[in-house]
């Protein structure tokens, strides 16, 4: 990488810049004079591209020229276009990956009776149909009231789902709402239903399994006289059972955390998501566990996360995952390739190539070790690929429900969205931080603009940072702000 003071060139085989500053035309870049006014985050050519050839940034094509351009000028949509088309054939080509010194670390969790590990002793109210919804933020919002310090509080989730719903839609609400009842930062789960929807009580029941009576309680309103009444008792019994857990050092091998991008710049390759990769890299290097979504945003990409697979089986679950998803598109006569969103271009990302290779650097260097299908839950330690689309409410909470404690969610343009987990908002920019700051946890924008700062330091110092936020000891912006919530997938009939 080699940086000056208006722009950074990522690859020595780029044939482009990104700019860290608005340049004016006629400015000097690189020793190359600037063709016209050209935005911070946007591309600037280094060499002479002629149409056809391809443009190269991170040492991969990321299109090709549409029209001759000259050195200076600006690379964006008006002259750079996708090279990927159509569905593709992939080769197993295993690469070597990185073996990472194994690594010994602890932080405070909270054990719960079946052995899995909670970063929150919270009491989560999981509604089995959205016809309850308001029942639900009523009880929670008195319960909030009553039980102040008692627990880590009181939360419910709201959602539109759980009735009407036919074949994968309605597997798809039942896995994600299991999964949420089964997560470890909830101490004491309320399940609340109305009675007469596909998805009642006592069907979720089948899918939920096994559960302690104590730990999880249901009500099904429709059968009682003062619903929100009888919900505050079950609540009193929750959180009398959740208050029992006192944190205690564990390791932090039992912690998973989520990767994900929204909102990203032209800088979201260069600082936040190299930034999270390493932090995925020393997870696993403690024995932990990573979780990659964001499907359409590998295509493009995906070559370099197949020849990291552990072997064949794991690469052959990476080439369904990825040709399933197009095959979504095109049962629905969608563009495979129609991304990036126009906040993405604004901040200088011109194609899929372009965001595909800036998303998955989230993923650090390390192997895959397995794929996980929507409403799956992680079991192998190590960086996990798994179903699902990129939009952020859908992405985080698909995150959340695969056992993600924490998510790390990477944004050049901003966002307040939260999970129901702890939601680390990484700003790409400096100047991002600092104008949001009521929504960004942490600032990689300092990579590019202190001579002090470098990438293994801040590693370092974010890794801390998470530890901390496992702990309890530091809040995100997101449980401050109060902002959680989810959204399930869904392709299919509603009745």
């Amino acid at each position: 990488m080699e940086k000056g003071k208006s722009a950074i060139k990522i690859n020595g085989c780029d044939n482009v810049v990104v700019l860290l500053k608005n340049v004016a035309g006629g400015e000097e870049v690189f020793g190359i004079t600037a063709q016209g006014d050209i935005p911070m985050g946007h591309k600037m050519a280094v060499g002479s591209i002629a149409k056809g050839e391809n443009v190269v940034k991170y040492g991969y094509p990321i299109g090709h020229a549409t029209a001759d351009i000259s050195s200076g000028q600006h690379v964006h949509t008006h002259n750079l276009r996708t090279n990927l088309s159509g569905l593709l054939d992939y080769e197993y080509r295993p690469e070597p990956v990185p073996v990472l010194p194994k690594k010994e670390g602890m932080f405070r969790g909270f054990v719960r009776e079946n052995g899995r590990v909670g970063i929150r002793n919270e009491i989560w109210i999981v509604n089995t149909v959205g016809c309850v919804n308001k029942i639900a933020e009523k009880i929670a919002k008195i319960a909030t009231d009553r039980y102040p310090g008692r627990v880590d509080g009181v939360f419910t989730f709201v959602h539109p789902y759980g009735c009407s719903q036919l074949g994968g839609d309605h597997t798809h609400t039942q896995d994600v709402l299991k999964n949420m009842v089964n997560h470890p930062n909830a101490g004491g789960v309320l399940v609340l239903g109305l009675g007469c929807e596909n998805n009642n009580i006592p069907e979720f029941k089948k899918v939920l399994g096994t559960w302690d009576d104590n730990r999880v309680k249901f009500l099904n309103t429709q059968d009682v006289g003062n619903d929100v009444e009888t919900g505050l008792d079950l609540i009193d019994q929750l959180v009398r059972y959740a208050e029992k857990f006192e944190r205690q050092e564990v390791p932090v091998s039992n912690l998973v955390i989520g990767l994900k991008c929204g909102g990203s710049d032209g800088f979201s390759g260069i600082t936040a998501n190299p930034l999270v990769g390493r932090i995925s890299d020393e997870l696993i290097a403690h024995g932990g566990t990573s979780i990659l979504t964001e499907v359409p945003e590998m295509f493009g990409a995906e070559t370099i996360l197949m020849n990291r697979c552990a072997d064949k089986e794991v690469f052959g679950k990476t080439v369904k995952l990825i040709n399933d998803f197009k095959q979504y598109f095109i049962r629905y006569d969608q563009e495979i390739y129609e991304n990036p969103s126009p906040g993405n271009k604004d901040g200088g990302i011109s194609t899929l190539e372009d965001k595909s290779l800036g998303c998955t650097q989230k993923g650090g260097r390390s192997g895959v070790v397995d794929v996980l299908g929507y409403g799956d839950v992680a079991q192998k330690r190590g960086l996990n690929l798994l179903q699902g689309p990129g939009n952020d409410i859908v992405a985080v909470t698909n995150l959340m429900a695969a056992g993600a404690h924490i998510v790390l969610f990477t944004t050049g343009r901003g966002t307040p969205l939260g999970a129901p987990v702890p939601t680390v908002k990484v700003s790409s920019n400096s100047q991002l931080a600092a104008y949001k700051a009521d929504w960004i946890d942490f600032n990689a924008g300092i990579l590019l603009e202190s001579e002090n700062a470098d990438m293994k330091s801040l590693a370092g110092e974010f890794f801390r940072y998470i530890l901390s936020v496992a702990s309890g000891e530091t809040l995100t912006k997101n449980e401050v702000n109060d902002y959680r919530e989810i959204s399930i997938f869904k392709d299919g009939v509603t009745l």
